[in-house]
């Protein structure tokens, strides 16, 4: 602690200082930022996107794939497959899975689940 207060005093850092335009929404013109994900998806959207999503992996019948199908069981993908599509499915909707909760998609169903309820889905 006494090496920083030594090195911040001999430190000089030139800070520009910049006005802000006064907000006639905001009192003493504070800066309110807002949420651009208020336009939440529906499970219809998030439903049809993912479906899209699994019928256009490679190794993916598109004629088996349906809300209900499962993975490895009705698809016969492996775990690596599962992976690749959980990744595929971060990309089309713009969002990061934990590994725990990635590890645990393993349907369709699960998957418009987690993302239908993912507060940043997009």
């Amino acid at each position: 602690m006494a090496l920083r207060a030594a090195v911040l005093r001999h430190v000089r850092v030139a800070v520009q200082t910049r006005e802000l335009k006064s907000n006639p929404w905001a009192p003493s013109g504070s800066i309110r930022l807002m949420s651009s994900h208020d336009d939440h998806l529906t499970k219809e959207e998030v439903a049809e996107r993912v479906l899209s999503v699994i019928k256009s992996f490679p190794k993916v019948d598109p004629s088996r794939v349906t809300p209900e199908v499962h993975f490895q069981k009705d698809l016969g993908l492996d775990s690596l497959d599962n992976v690749e599509i959980v990744m595929a499915l971060e990309e089309e909707f713009k969002l990061e899975i934990p590994d725990k909760e990635a590890d645990k998609i393993d349907s369709c169903n699960l998957a418009i689940e987690y993302i239908h309820n993912h507060p940043l889905a997009s």
